[in-house]
């Protein structure tokens, strides 16, 4: 098994550029250093390193190494940081994830009643959409749309929290603007906004329900967020379909509408990692957000 203190060392030396950089970081001496690294090269059999002028430079295989290890260091942080809060006999920190829309409309809310209830908590909420699958920062409960490329993951357990509806958002002017339902099939000729920072879930579940209603829709602008793509279309340039999430507060020149024939729609799930299951602050984060998203589901 690879030593998970000499890996720590070894990314210290590939983010510092140099052995003496990292040994002054780390507070240790440059020879101690050194020596880390040729032992973590004895115990992987990689060569890591080459001799440069005076100094090394990585191999293709340390940046290799590095690549797959941060994912590693964070978790091992953080489960040093759970270590500390039980042996204190306390849980004194708690890390949440989101997607922006969610971390917009519930995020402020969740964390007031947390802090209420639960003073002493140091909360962490981190956006943990647009990564490439399986890079997102690990966290204690992550808050997603539910997607088998996403919100499948080993050991966490999994909580509904809410079916969010797409709608469709166009400028007041727009011939469609007094409706309050629209077939999907009616915006077949519109210049489309795009909205997904990632092209992931949304995005392919907006293409699927315009192919099942017999086109492909024409993005004329790629605006990669919903604030944005809702100003787009507060300025007349084109229309986007949106979850209904995400469009709660609305400029006075935009309006929603209804989507029918089909209404598309994404489930929204809290994912608890196995590090946080039998944490309190966690399990009442998980109770709370159940109630948040209840209630913004009967505000639809």
């Amino acid at each position: 098994m690879v030593d998970a203190h000499r890996v720590r060392i070894f990314l210290s030396v590939m983010a510092s550029g140099s052995v003496a950089a990292a040994a002054e970081h780390l507070g240790m001496s440059a020879s101690a250093v050194s020596q880390q690294i040729a032992a973590l090269q004895k115990e992987t059999q990689l060569t890591l390193f080459t001799r440069d002028g005076r100094g090394i430079a990585p191999t293709p295989t340390a940046h290799t190494l590095a690549q797959e290890s941060e994912p590693l260091m964070s978790e091992l942080k953080r489960i040093d940081a759970v270590v500390d809060d039980l042996r204190e006999g306390a849980t004194g920190s708690l890390e949440i994830g989101y997607f922006a829309s969610a971390g917009y409309r519930w995020m402020p809310q969740l964390a007031k009643r947390i802090q209420t209830k639960m003073p002493e908590l140091t909360l962490r909420m981190v956006l943990t959409e647009g990564y490439p699958v399986g890079e997102s920062p690990p966290v204690d409960i992550d808050v997603v749309p539910a997607d088998p490329t996403t919100s499948v993951r080993p050991g966490h357990l999994v909580t509904p929290l809410m079916t969010d509806h797409f709608v469709a958002l166009v400028h007041s002017d727009h011939r469609l603007a007094g409706r309050r339902r629209v077939e999907m099939s009616e915006l077949a000729d519109e210049k489309w906004i795009s909205n997904d920072i990632s092209a992931g879930i949304t995005q392919d579940m907006v293409d699927r329900a315009c192919r099942a209603a017999g086109f492909r829709p024409r993005y004329t602008v790629e605006a990669q967020d919903h604030h944005t793509a809702t100003a787009f279309v507060a300025a007349g340039i084109g229309i986007t379909v949106l979850p209904d999430l995400a469009t709660r507060s609305l400029p006075r020149t935009v309006r929603r509408l209804r989507l029918t024939k089909p209404n598309p729609v994404r489930d929204i799930v809290a994912l608890t990692a196995p590090v946080a299951r039998t944490n309190e602050a966690a399990k009442l984060a998980v109770d709370l957000l159940q109630q948040i998203a209840a209630a913004s589901a009967r505000q639809r």
